[in-house]
């Protein structure tokens, strides 16, 4: 009995093996379930073709489950923990001028670093060339042009703009928090925050208590949605890659390679950035943020992985918490780096599909809407192709052109959401830097 047993220890002490060096690890986890996901996608997939699409679209439907699961569970606390991290972040230091610095500094961080990336992108674009590659003919089609169409919003007339300004102020501050409107419930804690600041201590504490334990309570809810958080990427990139197939990704292959490639630019720069602006080596900076970005890439939004930046930029990272309870929910707003080179590189490539000659106000307008269209854009997936919409029409490209980008926008999407993360932990640590000492 012994003896017919012996071919399966060396298997079974693999799976003991594999289960340890996993155990207590969710950036391992995370990656297994991706990579995981990705191998069942394209086995369900329309390239294998082994099941028919009606199956497919039930399986991935369940198999997707946990991810909603996981994502509802997010949306459903995300709200309370912004407003409870940011007026806790502003009433927790009564030194108005450091708080005013801090804001400074992150604004030009953020200002800078958005119009440094739409200009990579827009460089890139026209060196590469990628929409040399693609013909726009089949664009034109009325099917393509309807779908196109709904996604696409044009630029505010100059006379509605100061009622969209007028917009941002939340005139009702709990509608704001039941529709999600994150740059409005974000303005609201701002002016809570200072109001309290204003006030004596005494009469402060007991709200700015009530807050602490909101906001204890929702990072516990959190604890334990992450239990969820590998098979929900396991579900999620499941239906992703069986849905969408490795043919549309190889069409626009170039295209693809493009944004990646200025991505990983945009990621090389916040990478030496946090090298120089934190008291931590190279090896152990990636080690903190790895399962954070992760998480990022396959929930393709700021506002799910907001409470794991909170803690990461907090216990691993050591930064301030006024600093991080301040910046990570504003960086999820208006921090859109990846973006903005996005859009970029998006728009010089439709119009070279379209063959549409871009003069140097076209690249200005570019950089400029890529800069004031990122602030307050929603911090959930597919909020990019509604910015991209505006930049199209102000440049005179075809509304088919989204038809176009649109059926490789999701793993993109996934793409700039990492490095949109990375970049809140970095302007958390750029404001660190620059204030270490003198607050």
């Amino acid at each position: 009995m012994k003896k017919n047993n012996q071919p399966f220890t060396p298997l079974k002490a693999l799976v003991v093996n594999l289960s340890k060096m996993i155990k207590g690890k969710l950036w391992l986890k995370v990656l297994l379930s991706l990579l995981a996901g990705i191998i069942v996608g394209v086995i369900l997939g329309p390239d294998v073709n082994l099941v028919s699409s009606s199956t497919v679209k039930v399986i991935t439907a369940w198999l997707a489950l946990p991810g909603q699961i996981f994502l509802a569970i997010i949306q459903m606390i995300v709200v309370p923990l912004v407003l409870a991290s940011v007026v806790r972040g502003l009433a927790s230091n009564r030194n108005i001028s450091s708080l005013r610095k801090n804001g400074v500094i992150a604004l030009i961080f953020i200002f800078i670093s958005t119009a440094l990336a739409a200009v990579i992108g827009i460089s890139l674009a026209l060196y590469i060339q990628p929409g040399e590659l693609v013909d726009a003919s089949f664009l034109m089609d009325s099917s393509l042009a309807t779908v196109s169409e709904s996604v696409a919003k044009g630029f505010p007339e100059a006379s509605e703009l100061p009622a969209k300004v007028s917009a941002i102020i939340p005139k009702n501050p709990l509608a704001s928090m039941a529709s999600g409107e994150m740059l409005q419930v974000i303005l609201f804690a701002i002016v809570l925050g200072a109001a309290l600041i204003s006030i004596p201590e005494e009469q402060s504490r007991p709200l700015f208590d009530l807050l602490g334990a909101l906001q204890e309570v929702a990072l516990r809810i959190v604890s334990w949605a992450m239990i969820l958080a590998p098979l929900a990427v396991f579900g999620l990139i499941t239906r992703l890659v069986a849905n969408l197939g490795l043919e549309v990704l190889i069409g626009m292959g170039v295209y693809v390679l493009t944004v990646v490639l200025g991505l990983l630019l945009i990621a090389i720069i916040y990478l030496v950035t946090a090298r120089i602006t934190l008291n931590q080596d190279f090896t152990s900076f990636l080690k903190s943020i790895r399962e954070l970005l992760l998480l990022a890439f396959s929930t393709s939004s700021s506002a799910a992985v907001m409470p794991l930046s909170l803690q990461i930029v907090e216990d691993k990272l050591h930064i301030k918490t006024e600093i991080a309870r301040l910046l990570i929910p504003l960086g999820a707003t208006i921090n859109m780096t990846g973006t903005a080179l996005y859009q970029g590189i998006a728009t010089v490539f439709l119009a070279q599909v379209f063959d549409v000659n871009l003069d140097i106000s076209s690249f200005l307008f570019i950089v400029t809407m890529a800069v004031a269209a990122s602030i307050g854009s929603p911090a959930t997936p597919g909020a990019g192709i509604i910015i991209l919409s505006m930049v199209l029409e102000g440049v005179g490209i075809p509304a088919a052109g989204i038809a176009l980008i649109l059926g490789v926008d999701r793993i993109l999407d996934m793409c700039r959401t990492s490095v949109n993360v990375l970049g809140d932990v970095v302007a958390c640590s750029t404001v660190s830097y620059f204030t270490r000492g003198k607050n």
